[in-house]
């Protein structure tokens, strides 16, 4: 018998950027809608991991920048070590950016092609860089939502999950992760439960 037509198959596979700083609900909110039937989700920050494996595309070249320092006992490198050194240099973070994100990028449109090939309808590409890293490309993405969260929110939910090291980190990070001013860009309020919050996104995703 063949196989019945999905939505990716008849009108072509949705993909659905979701970005905002630390603390803001995207992993949440993309994990909850990733339930439904035709929906996948691929995180962003699963893919930098890979990136900082030994032998990963990003972790010869992060040595060679930041030194033998950045490597943990596993050979990894390690993130909250490389985190250090670029949270008060602007010059060093962007260094970070132009090895990180260039591979990132690719490994998401790799995964695209991948998702529109097995029929995904809707794929949830959760990602800080994907609003406005010059790396990214935007014409790949039906639409990127941005998810707002004021700051002493993300700070609790931050601190609910993390030890006040790791939340204290994350959350001075996620400052320089400002909305960028692109009228493409929709924003949705993060504030509410995950089940809210996903319900606004999904009234975007499925217009």
């Amino acid at each position: 018998m063949a196989k019945a037509a999905t939505a990716a198959t008849l009108l072509g596979m949705k993909v659905i950027g979701i970005a905002g700083p630390a603390g803001s609900g995207k992993s949440t909110v993309a994990r909850l809608l990733a339930k439904r039937p035709g929906f996948a989700h691929l995180d962003c920050d699963g893919l930098v991991r890979e990136a900082y494996r030994p032998g990963g595309p990003a972790h010869a070249p992060l040595v060679a920048r930041f030194g033998k320092v950045i490597v943990g006992p596993d050979g990894a490198i390690d993130r909250p070590k490389l985190g250090e050194l670029v949270i008060a240099d602007p010059a060093a973070k962007a260094d970070l950016e132009a090895i990180v994100h260039p591979v990132v990028a690719e490994a998401v449109r790799e995964a695209i092609a991948s998702h529109r090939a097995r029929g995904t309808d809707i794929l949830l590409v959760e990602g800080a860089l994907l609003a406005a890293s010059p790396h990214v490309e935007r014409s790949l993405f039906d639409l990127v939502v941005w998810i707002e969260v004021p700051e002493p929110e993300r700070r609790r939910r931050l601190a609910r999950v993390f030890p006040p090291e790791v939340a204290a980190r994350r959350l001075a990070l996620g400052r320089g992760v400002a909305r960028p001013a692109d009228p493409r860009l929709r924003t949705i309020d993060g504030v509410g439960s995950p089940e809210e919050v996903a319900a606004r996104l999904l009234a975007l995703a499925e217009a």
